[in-house]
């Protein structure tokens, strides 16, 4: 039932950095006070750590005033570090929400001018991944990734030169260390990162996978399928745990590979220190800091081994997220558009097609087909040299078995799809030629699915004009003949329908579908076997 394409390593990683940096500029500001506070928290914690060396040295020489005032000022330098911690963190969740809210935002707006082909190659399931996994990625990303890394760079670089300030031999033993602590950290990122991205599409298609057997869980039972749906989706399951394990074990190995060259590091420094205090080299009071100092040179580099788990997987979301994003939309080449106007025959308002020359031709509802071709994939033809008309005023139906193609005929009109060659005209203009929007409002459209928003019933019936007054609604559904079965509900209009309305019969959600339609009042109603229910 899912799909379950596999997912490659990431085509381009720069430009989806390049990408997510444009969505930095609402929070800019934030993100740059964010940055300073992060530096004077990282400089705070750095200057405490190197106190350690005069206050050595003052209880060397038993000066008791020397030593108070240098507790009482590191106490101060502490303080200051947690204050300003606890404020870039506050900053930081408030900025990381906003980035989020915009491209959460930017997402769902993109998605629904996707044309419907989209849709058909992919599950629910696959697409609501987009805005919970992959969102959510980022999310925790920048909550936890942006400070800690701007932290880890500062003491990184406030570490290494007060290391070569108390002592540059030692230092040149700590940065052979930290240079394979480094490539080390390259390698096993590098591994990681296709596997990150096979694993957040893996996601997907385990959401969309389970998604549609929970909607679709009563037929599963029906037919017993039960087990046979299990295996499958233990299969689905399992090329999660495959991803998930190549993922997550080479960037698991970074943390101890990291921490075991650490300690042999300090061990190396530690007796080499003490073989230079010894000789003289050295002091006591600078290698009692260097050692402190050492232990902390390592931090960063566990923040950032640490940190590679959020931003591999956030930047494997980051793609897909815009991947989609980039996406063509809808081709709207459209012009002309529809208007209400009045002055023809009766006098009485009526809607009318306006070119962009101002030029207006009355709708009448004459629909064309002229010698039609289409498929939905390129190897398949649904309708083949096909021709038909629709009068004005004529009521047609169109019968034929399953997958004949009277569904496809709706989708057309709607340029839900477009065809492969022949033409399709409206009133005698060709339906390119008329804005979306325009040639929609122009049809009403009762579907053979059936599909209620969660609210209630009035709510429902109001989709199809949201500015309709209680009044309007009610007569809408008076006109689809369910006006009766709704007052007998719990509360009536207001009664609340989840779970696309599974509380009502099959036949209830077609008549509220045709009085949606209904209170839109189109030119054309169009009713997809709308009544097989009823």
């Amino acid at each position: 039932m899912a799909n379950r394409a596999g997912g490659a390593r990431p085509q381009n990683i720069g430009h989806t950095i390049r990408v997510f940096v444009s969505y930095l500029g609402h929070a800019k500001k934030r993100l740059m006070l964010v940055a300073l506070l992060v530096s004077i928290s990282g400089l705070a914690a750095l200057l405490g750590t190197y106190m350690i060396k005069p206050v050595v040295a003052a209880v060397g020489r038993g000066d008791v005033n020397a030593f108070t005032n240098l507790i009482v000022f590191t106490a101060v330098v502490y303080a200051i570090g947690a204050l300003t911690s606890v404020g870039y963190t506050q900053i930081m969740v408030r900025a990381a929400q906003r980035i989020v809210f915009d491209i959460r935002r930017d997402l769902f707006e993109h998605i629904e001018s996707l044309p419907l082909r989209f849709f058909d190659q992919r599950t629910r399931g696959d697409i609501m991944s987009f805005f919970t996994n992959d969102v959510d990625t980022i999310s925790e990303a920048l909550n936890n990734s942006f400070a800690n890394l701007v932290l880890a760079f500062i003491q990184m670089v406030g570490t290494l030169v007060l290391l070569i300030v108390l002592n540059w031999q030692l230092t040149l033993i700590t940065v052979l260390f930290d240079v394979l602590i480094v490539i080390y950290a390259r390698y096993a990122s590098k591994r990681s990162a296709k596997h990150y991205s096979v694993q957040q599409k893996s996601l997907g298609v385990l959401n969309g996978f389970a998604e549609e057997t929970i909607s679709g869980l009563k037929v599963v039972k029906v037919f017993n399928h039960e087990d046979a749906n299990f295996t499958d989706f233990q299969k689905v399951n399992d090329e999660l745990r495959h991803s998930g394990t190549s993922a997550q074990g080479y960037a698991a190995t970074m943390v101890p590979i990291t921490v075991s060259l650490t300690y042999i590091n300090y061990a190396v420094v530690t007796v080499v220190g003490a073989l230079l205090a010894v000789n003289g080299h050295a002091d006591v009071a600078s290698l009692a800091s260097y050692l402190v100092f050492v232990r902390q040179a390592a931090m960063p580099f566990n923040q950032f081994t640490q940190l590679s788990n959020f931003l591999l997987t956030a930047l494997a979301g980051a793609e897909r997220i815009f991947a989609v994003m980039e996406m063509t939309p809808e081709v709207d080449e459209g012009k002309v558009d529809l208007v209400r106007v009045s002055g023809y025959e009766s006098g009485e308002e009526s809607w009318a097609w306006v070119t962009p020359s101002g030029e207006k031709t009355p709708l009448a509802g004459d629909v064309r087909f002229d010698d039609v071709t289409f498929g939905y994939d390129d190897d398949q033809t649904v309708l083949a040299n096909l021709t038909l008309f629709a009068k004005p005023g004529q009521k047609i139906a169109f019968v034929g078995s399953t997958g004949a193609g009277k569904t496809t005929i709706t989708n057309l009109i709607n340029r839900f799809y477009d065809v492969r060659s022949g033409t399709i005209t409206y009133d005698g203009i060709p339906i390119n030629d008329i804005k979306k929007s325009a040639l929609r409002s122009s049809l009403g459209i009762v579907l053979q699915d059936t599909h209620l928003f969660t609210g209630t019933i009035a709510d429902n019936i109001r989709f199809g004009k949201l500015d309709a007054t209680d009044d309007e609604v009610i007569a809408a559904a008076k006109i689809a003949n369910a006006d009766k079965f709704i007052r007998r509900m719990p509360r009536g209009y207001n009664t609340v329908l989840t779970s696309d309305g599974a509380n009502l019969s099959q036949g209830q959600r077609q008549l509220l579908a045709i009085a949606r339609a209904a209170i839109a009042d189109p030119p054309v109603l169009i009713l997809d076997e709308a009544t097989s229910s009823i």
